[in-house]
């Protein structure tokens, strides 16, 4: 099992998962910041007043609040964004940790708030600019390469009630000129840029907020929605290779893999139907620059209208992204049958599978499933590929010895790794790696501490209480010794 030589080995982290600082040195609100803690059986809640009256709605990632509400804090309520792991004050420390694990690229967001407190300002907040040149130079001084995600799931709030969750094409221009900052900041410190997280999740989470039942007017608003960020990533895109040459701009999609659950055709058709219209929609568009010919049987089905133009269509064009990214946690089953044992995750619900194994959080842990996805995506279009999220979330607890003993954790990254291996054998240009909470951070699906992900530990529970220190995990060492040997070495 070979990786290549230059392959970039690191972690992945989101602001609003890890920053904190919510209201400091001029950061405005963004939609993550009215966003509740929840757990496995309650449901994370965006609070918002609506007629003057506090309100709140089960959150989904990406979503925006209720047409005509305004985004509130409930001091009633715990909000885990706005002190997370509380990186703001802690970057370098922990930047170090991440170069001690011998990181060649780390995974980040930016927060749009800290650069533009409200999302449309002509001139950016220059205290949030300076934040971020100083986290790019600590990973300079490492030779850790960053990798830069524009946006991720963190939409200004002011832009949220304004535009109403991206169903205004004006949010188009607000995220250009947020991203051609960020370009021309950053020149010569950042080389690789992801336009949207899990873009595709505009799709996987209908019906999380309204008990499965999707309406006509949810997938307009979300076929719209993913218009407009189309071609804003794609003018982001253009942008990009223009004020750098240099620059390597990628998507993001989240990426689950679907099988069909009995050899019935009718459910080899609908795991095709699945697949189209959960990974390959989004891709297609940002890969190939152009709607696949399926767009319009997709629209059909709901009814759905864009409002696309010949500018846009133009931008898509010549706005293909350079680079394929994902996530990848679980598999799903599709079919056209009445299921019994059914699981469920963040974005996957379906019937349980025998041959897998789930987590606590109901995910599928299934290995074989990214090697399966790595060589479908890549036969497809042919770009680079980069797996920038994969991990296991799981209760850790420090042992009598004063450790924590996660080998759970290394199983699982240790079978993906192999997976990456094989499918980099089967001809795919893997050119990267970067675990999910490479340190504990908030979870975007539950807002809990306790479903963990890192290498590090942090002393911080799910109501906020803790000393915010960190430590190493057994999992910090194997890790190390994996990168050390390029995907060589990975016994316990």
């Amino acid at each position: 099992m070979k990786f290549p030589k230059n392959f970039l080995w690191g972690g992945a982290t989101a602001a609003n998962q890890i920053e904190g600082a919510y209201n400091v040195d001029g950061k405005g609100l963004s939609v993550s910041d009215i966003t509740t803690a929840g757990d496995l059986k309650n449901p994370r809640m965006l609070t918002y007043k609506l007629n003057g009256k506090l309100q709140e709605k089960p959150a989904a990632p990406g979503a925006g609040i209720p047409a005509g509400s305004v985004g509130a804090i409930d001091p009633n309520k715990y909000y885990p964004s706005h002190v997370a792991i509380d990186f703001y004050h802690r970057y370098k420390d922990d930047i170090k940790m991440f170069a001690e694990m011998g990181f060649k690229t780390f995974r980040l967001s930016i927060a749009w708030t800290r650069i533009f407190p409200k999302g449309d300002e002509k001139e950016p907040n220059q205290a949030g600019l300076d934040f971020y040149r100083k986290v790019f130079e600590e990973c300079k001084k490492y030779n850790i390469e960053p990798l830069v995600t524009i946006s991720h799931y963190e939409d200004p709030l002011y832009l949220s009630e304004k535009y109403k969750d991206w169903s205004d094409r004006k949010m188009i221009d607000c995220y250009v000129h947020y991203a051609e900052t960020l370009f021309k900041e950053y020149k010569g410190l950042v080389k690789y840029w992801l336009t949207f997280n899990e873009i595709n999740s505009a799709l996987l989470m209908l019906g999380i907020s309204s008990g499965g039942k999707v309406t006509d007017a949810q997938y307009q608003h979300a076929y719209q929605k993913l218009h407009y960020q189309f071609v804003a990533s794609a003018r982001a895109v253009k942008l990009a290779h223009k004020i750098d040459p240099n620059y390597v701009v990628g998507n993001m999609i989240c990426g689950i893999v679907n099988y069909p659950m009995t050899p019935d055709p009718k459910d080899i058709l609908a795991n095709r139907h699945a697949w189209e219209k959960s990974i390959f929609y989004c891709g297609d568009v940002q890969c190939k620059g152009k709607y696949p010919t399926y767009a319009q049987r997709l629209w059909n089905e709901h009814n759905v209208h864009l409002d696309i133009t010949d500018q846009d269509k133009k931008d898509l064009a010549e706005g293909k992204v350079d680079m394929y990214t994902f996530s990848y946690y679980m598999s799903n089953l599709v079919t056209t049958h009445k299921v019994k044992d059914k699981m469920s995750g963040n974005f996957a619900a379906g019937a349980k599978n025998p041959y897998l194994n789930y987590s606590d959080w109901g995910w599928a842990t299934d290995p074989d499933g990214l090697q399966y996805f790595l060589e479908v995506i890549y036969d497809r279009y042919e770009l680079p590929v980069m797996v920038v999220e994969n991990g296991l979330g799981a209760v850790d607890k420090i042992s009598s010895d004063g450790k924590i003993h996660d080998d759970y954790r290394i199983d699982y990254l240790k079978q993906h790794i192999e997976a990456m291996g094989r499918a980099i054998a089967n001809g795919v240009d893997l050119i990267g790696y970067t675990t999910w909470g490479c340190i504990d951070l908030v979870s975007a699906g539950t807002g809990q501490m306790s479903k963990r992900y890192g290498f590090i530990y942090v002393d911080r529970d799910d109501k906020g209480n803790g000393t915010l220190d960190r430590m190493p995990k057994d999992s910090f060492y194997w890790y190390k010794k994996v990168i050390a040997s390029n995907g060589q070495d990975l016994s316990e």
